[in-house]
């Protein structure tokens, strides 16, 4: 039993807002900081009876997680004791050389370094060491490290306060000194060009839109960049990539549902970009570089699952498109990795992935699978292009992270290295499985599954459900050394693989987003139910999770069926939905009116958003106990969302149940930045649902 003080409750200022003829009153609207912009760079300005407000909430999680405070510290000393603390990646050939990252015993941050190809196990040349970049800093984050063409210089970049506002830096491989360029203010990423004395980026404006495009000269001040494209439209935003045989540097714009490329001519980017087609409403289209041809991965032509296309190199321009790869219906084609001789891309059918290999010369195809219920496979590709030898990793559930070497032309399969878990684990004494739940319209929701063998399936056992369900984006079922912390205490872990998501397709996306986006939420209480008919908890034992959009999905379903959760954690939560979608000012809202529907412009869409919004359907309901964890310069998610979520559940629930919040004053989006100090934040919302579901504290055998 908890003897605390009273949960802080923030005042009211009601702030009325009519739209539509639709009238809502914000009580807690005061707890967004006029100046936010500014404080995602320097949050010390931070309004002080903002800040007030946040350290008492801080105060109060803290003392609220006092009691648990030996479970957390066991929970930290077990997830580390399963990672390999001096780990490496295995080097990647690039020219001369190989090049990877590892980290040191103790070490938060990695390294950088790189080798001579001709062997791979010589003494690693470290070109930039993370932890030491990272000394008395906070939060830091290191967005890219890459060589230039001519491996004599470094590109790298930082965040050093969670904002995503990244600095690029270049460094000198012969003496190791970094120059005097300091390109503040950028997406964290960068191209070089062919002849290494510039650098294309993506500059992100004071509203943390990135939307122009520059060039940078290495050893000249940021003043004096020049600009090489600016999208016009804020609902568009920008990105860059190079290519294999370094030639072209594609400059991609897109929302949710429509894209445009551009291309620069790496050794001449100044004579500026050149449109390959025009963007169109729901179109969507992506290229590879193919020597003497383009590939072009494309919705087009009503291909819902994509398709692969060419165009000649000279002509890539939408009349040139021919079809390469058909659409079939049901295969999603989701990335293609282009090289001289072959086509590899991983498309995903019945929810499972796969790799699939064609060669350019003949045409035939050929795939690679697996066998397991449930497992991810990821395409790491090559840096060079003229290579029959592509990288891929594969996992489930249970089994560890495996990286392979592949050749596409003699299909041997050579495995480089399986991930190491130092306390030891046996994939046989765990079971993975994937069921399918029926969802009130008839759909079935794919439910990947883990448990320890010997669990009870008897209803009992508590049970962690995840959830996403946006953007189209897929949660795999890969291994995860953290979640072993749980399902070794007892717990079904299972991830839920709701609409809005592409686990079935783009038509499953389709069917989550917008005017069907309460599909999403139906589903993943859906899948709740079915486990709990099916033995593998019980009602009022299923703890709910998810993060930024899939917070969103938690607040939903706190709302609609808080009596089937025992639990609900929400981190960084898009949970002030309408509220956001309505301020156009902000990062995230003018690309995302694709995704949930633009309430400014629409009544109707208004009113799809009115109707699910978390915030603004927060009512007398018994809420179950409610964990809520966010960073101060979090430009996606802000602040202020889950603080306003928060403050109106405690007025409203009916149940008691405790409502914590827990906010990073030092990060952003993505939590702590260290390996290590994420795993404290992780450690409190596994002892948020141990504590909560009342499971036992002491590891089973």
């Amino acid at each position: 039993m908890r003897h605390l003080p009273p949960a802080p409750r923030p005042a009211r200022k009601p702030v009325i807002d009519t739209r539509h003829g639709i009238t809502r009153t914000d009580e807690y609207a005061w707890l967004r900081d006029d100046n936010w912009q500014a404080v995602f760079k320097d949050p010390s300005i931070l309004n002080v009876d903002i800040k007030a407000h946040l350290d008492a909430e801080n105060a109060w999680a803290e003392a609220w997680f006092e009691p648990l405070k030996p479970l957390r510290e066991t929970l930290v000393a077990e997830m580390r004791a399963r990672i390999k603390e001096d780990d490496e990646t295995v080097p990647v050939p690039d020219g001369p050389f190989a090049y990877g990252s590892n980290h040191v015993t103790g070490g938060q941050h990695p390294r950088f370094y790189r080798v001579p190809r001709a062997d791979i196990t010589a003494e690693r040349d470290i070109l930039l060491d993370g932890d030491k970049e990272a000394e008395g800093k906070a939060f830091f984050s290191i967005g890219t490290a890459h060589a230039s063409h001519d491996h004599a210089q470094l590109l790298w970049s930082f965040d050093d306060n969670g904002s995503e506002y990244y600095t690029l830096v270049v460094r000198d491989l012969a003496t190791r000194a970094d120059m005097a360029d300091r390109v503040k203010d950028t997406a964290g990423g960068g191209v070089w060009t062919a002849d290494n004395s510039g650098i294309v980026y993506v500059h992100v404006d004071d509203n943390h839109r990135p939307s122009k495009v520059m060039l940078h000269h290495i050893g000249t001040d940021q003043a004096d960049d020049i600009l090489l494209y600016e999208e016009p439209d804020p609902a568009f935003f920008v990105d860059v990539d190079g290519s294999r045989l370094n030639d072209v540097i594609f400059i991609s714009a897109g929302d949710h549902d429509s894209s445009e490329v551009l291309l620069l001519d790496a050794a001449n980017p100044l004579a500026g970009p050149r449109a390959v087609s025009p963007r169109m409403a729901e179109t969507e289209y992506k290229l590879e570089e193919g020597g003497d041809v383009f590939f072009i991965l494309t919705n087009a032509d009503g291909a819902k699952d994509f398709k692969v296309m060419t165009a000649p190199a000279a002509t890539p321009e939408r009349a040139s498109w021919q079809d390469y790869i058909p659409h079939e219906p049901g295969r999603l084609i989701i990335s293609i990795n282009a090289y001289a001789r072959h086509l590899a891309w991983i498309e995903r059918r019945d929810g499972l992935p796969r790799i699939v290999i064609k060669d350019r010369a003949t045409g035939e195809e050929h795939a690679i699978a697996f066998d397991e219920e449930a497992y991810s496979l990821g395409l790491q590709g090559a840096a060079e292009y003229d290579t029959d030898v592509i990288r891929f990793t594969y996992s489930s559930m249970t089994t560890p992270t495996q990286l392979f070497d592949y050749n596409m032309a003699t299909r041997e399969r050579v495995l480089l290295k399986t991930q190491t878990v130092p306390s030891g684990h046996n994939p046989d004494d765990y079971v993975t499985r994937r069921v399918l739940a029926p969802a009130p319209d008839g759909e079935t929701i794919p439910v990947s599954l883990l448990y320890r063998k010997g669990t009870p399936l008897d209803g009992s056992a508590p049970c962690l459900l995840y959830g996403y369900g946006a953007y189209g984006i897929t949660i795999p079922a890969s291994f995860s050394t953290n979640i072993l912390s749980l399902v070794d205490r007892g717990f079904v872990y299972a991830i839920a693989h709701v609409r809005g998501g592409k686990d079935k397709g783009q038509r499953w996306y389709e069917h989550g987003k917008k005017a069907h986006k309460a599909n999403t939420f139906r589903d993943f209480i859906a899948a709740g139910e079915h486990l709990v008919r099916e033995g593998f908890t019980a009602q009022g034992r299923i703890i709910a999770e998810g993060r930024s959009a899939g917070g969103l999905l938690m607040g939903a379903v706190a709302n609609m069926a808080p009596g089937l959760f025992g639990g609900i954690i929400a981190g960084v939560p898009f949970v002030d939905a309408l509220n956001t979608m309505l301020d156009a000012t902000l990062p995230l809202t003018p690309p995302e009116w694709n995704e949930w529907g633009n309430p400014i412009a629409s009544a109707e869409e208004y009113g799809w958003i009115a109707a699910y919004s978390p915030y603004d359907n927060v009512t007398a309901l018994p809420y179950p106990p409610v964990l809520a964890m966010a960073g101060l310069t979090d430009p996606r998610v802000t602040y202020w969302e889950p603080a306003k979520w928060v403050a109106r559940l405690r007025d409203h629930s009916t149940s008691g149940a405790d409502v914590v919040f827990d906010i990073n004053m030092d990060a952003g989006h993505g939590g702590a930045s260290g390996r290590f100090s994420r795993l404290e934040e992780l450690a409190k919302s596994y002892a948020f649902a141990i504590d909560v579901a009342g499971a036992p504290a002491i590891i089973s055998g």
